[in-house]
């Protein structure tokens, strides 16, 4: 059991994140491929296994296989911030080779389905939380996630104590944490607050959108210019800030302000500056890829450069 011990500060500093990220969500998806699956992810499992067909991962493990908290604290420890971008190569580990192929294979096409479905859920919690408060939001977790003040407790997870100290939580909610109640997946920042992801699968009757098969359009873009920069186009659709669509793409700020200047450079978004925010809209030619009608960015029939200096990093 996990017991995470909150302070009066920490209730004012515990908020929710709309993801854990790519990286996260593709080792809860490793977990899910290695045990019988529920209605919810029966289809998701079926189109996976087609995917896999030629290349099966072994998930039966072994004796140096990581585990699923095992492969947390490998993200964490090697990726800043832990909801990393799943182009960036992680450091070799026999686990961090399967980890990139279930992104590909088994979250990757389904990635912005999975960020409405997260943002609905999100925004449920967030209404929860502004009419009954924290100890509220907590009770509606999960039925094994129990709050006896002033300790969170995640059952049917490592044994172990992590205190807040002031840094404050974010909650976020996870599409492939179906057989686990939620997980403690940040915790190593001294200054920076714990992040717990907690269950959130898609309901059987009204979640089958989600498995929805893609078209290839979104795989060509994502080859185009990376698998999170192809999300951040997707997102852009709704003009919003470096922050919010860092929330939905589950990278850091940072991160996604790298992301949009690449993006901006490419003539692919705008950027304007309003008082003390920054917005990032798309422009007609970002428009224009995204719906397919338009070749790479080009200055007098040559590709961009900003294209060609920032290549994707496939992990393989």
């Amino acid at each position: 059991m996990q017991r995470i011990h909150f302070t009066p500060a920490d209730f004012a500093r515990t908020r929710l994140r709309t993801t854990a990220g790519p990286l996260v969500e593709s080792a809860f998806a490793h977990g899910l491929l290695g045990r019988g699956v529920g209605a919810p992810f029966a289809r998701w499992r079926s189109q996976v296994g087609e995917r896999l067909a030629h290349s099966p991962l072994p998930l039966s493990g072994g004796p140096d296989a990581p585990g699923l908290d095992g492969l947390l604290l490998l993200i964490e420890r090697n990726t800043l911030p832990v909801s990393g971008d799943p182009d960036r190569q992680l450091p070799f580990h026999p686990a961090a080779g399967d980890l990139s192929r279930v992104w590909r294979a088994a979250v990757a096409p389904y990635w912005e389905h999975m960020l409405a479905h997260l943002e609905a859920e999100c925004e449920a919690r967030g209404r929860v939380l502004m009419a009954g408060g924290v100890e509220q939001l907590f009770t509606t977790l999960h039925s094994r996630i129990v709050w006896n003040a002033p300790v969170l407790e995640i059952q049917d997870g490592p044994d172990e104590d992590i205190r807040l100290d002031g840094r404050g939580l974010v909650l976020t909610p996870a599409v492939f944490l179906g057989h686990r109640p939620g997980r403690v997946i940040r915790r190593l920042p001294q200054n920076g607050p714990v992040t717990v992801a907690f269950a959130a699968p898609p309901d059987p009757h009204r979640g089958g959108a989600l498995w929805d098969e893609p078209d290839d359009s979104g795989q060509a873009l994502g080859a185009l210019v990376g698998q999170t920069r192809a999300a951040a186009l997707h997102v852009l659709r709704a003009s919003c800030t470096t922050g919010q669509l860092a929330d939905r793409l589950g990278i850091s700020a940072a991160g996604a302000s790298q992301h949009t200047a690449v993006l901006r450079r490419s003539g692919l978004i705008t950027t304007r500056r309003i008082r003390n925010t920054v917005l990032h809209t798309l422009t007609p030619l970002g428009v224009a890829l995204l719906k397919g009608m338009s070749p790479l960015p080009s200055h007098h029939g040559r590709r961009s450069p900003a294209l060609l200096t920032h290549p994707v990093r496939q992990v393989s």
